[in-house]
């Protein structure tokens, strides 16, 4: 049955702009699957809009990630870019090979999260993909893992959780992951997409975010520590700094500009100096450490 709607669906991709047809078949065929948060896209406008959005050249290496039933993996295609879709499923991992055999030797069947990125690229590379709502935060924290490489990201998400990554301080959605990403990355809300855009629909609207990387190499301060105090003041991001920054570091002594203020306040300038205070007053006193 599944070798029969491979053959009808590559007749359909040849002989006819129907992309109605061509998703009911897709969909015969890969089922969506809640616990990979599935919900494939559906709209072709919507994917053209995506891979237009992406900042690569041709033959510039772009990793996919969650292709689903190929919506976004077309376009990508037209580009010639050098393309690396990533995908978990095996439905959908037989249904891209079925639809484009060129990708025999490009898909990659796993999980993202558990990747060794440089082992798919040792040189830069681009990001794509309709990331799964319930790890969008994961994937974003494994991008970081691997920021000397990534170029650019485009990617879709939940509305709130695109909106709040974009965000600058002083707004009430301003994060952990906004800080992180905008110390290496210029983070940028490009568009909204309505839930009868996928099948399923999803519950939410979602977004669409560009993260293109800045010119910072490197911080002027402990990298790992400065990791450390945006997490541990924004866990506690109701507190007064001076308040939570003691689960950073013990023993809290002394004054500094930044400790009457909240997290959400702060620019990436401003958590890089509060890291420097923080070693500073480390190192001045035997009896001051960090936390595990």
């Amino acid at each position: 049955m599944y070798g029969f709607l491979s053959c009808v669906i590559s007749e359909v991709f040849v002989s006819s702009k129907n992309t109605q047809i061509l998703l009911t078949l897709a969909l015969m065929m890969v089922r969506p699957k809640k616990r990979l948060g599935q919900h494939f896209l559906t709209d072709p406008g919507i994917a053209e809009q995506i891979a237009a959005a992406l900042p690569a050249n041709e033959g510039d290496t772009v990793i996919e990630i969650g292709p689903g039933t190929g919506m976004l993996t077309g376009e990508l295609l037209k580009k010639a870019y050098h393309l690396l879709p990533v995908e978990i499923d095996p439905e959908s991992v037989k249904y891209l090979l079925n639809k484009w055999p060129e990708l025999e030797q490009k898909l990659i069947e796993g999980d993202f999260l558990a990747l060794e990125l440089r082992k798919l690229s040792n040189g830069p590379f681009h990001v794509i993909g309709n990331f799964p709502y319930n790890i969008s935060s994961q994937i974003f924290f494994r991008i970081l893992q691997f920021r000397d490489q990534v170029e650019s990201v485009v990617c879709m998400l939940q509305k709130e959780v695109a909106q709040r990554l974009s965000q600058s301080p002083g707004s009430k959605e301003y994060g952990i992951l906004s800080v992180l990403l905008q110390a290496w990355f210029d983070v940028e809300y490009l568009f909204s997409v309505k839930p009868g855009s996928f099948f399923p629909p999803p519950a939410v609207h979602s977004g669409v975010i560009r993260l293109k990387r800045n010119k910072t190499m490197a911080l002027d301060c402990d990298e790992n520590l400065f990791i450390q105090v945006v997490k541990g003041t924004f866990n506690q991001r109701r507190k007064m700094i001076r308040n939570s920054i003691r689960s950073v570091l013990l023993n809290l002594e002394g004054d500094f500009d930044l400790l009457e203020k909240r997290p959400e306040q702060l620019g990436v300038e401003d958590f890089v100096r509060l890291t420097q205070w923080v070693s500073g007053q480390a190192a001045s006193r035997p009896t001051s450490h960090f936390k595990d």
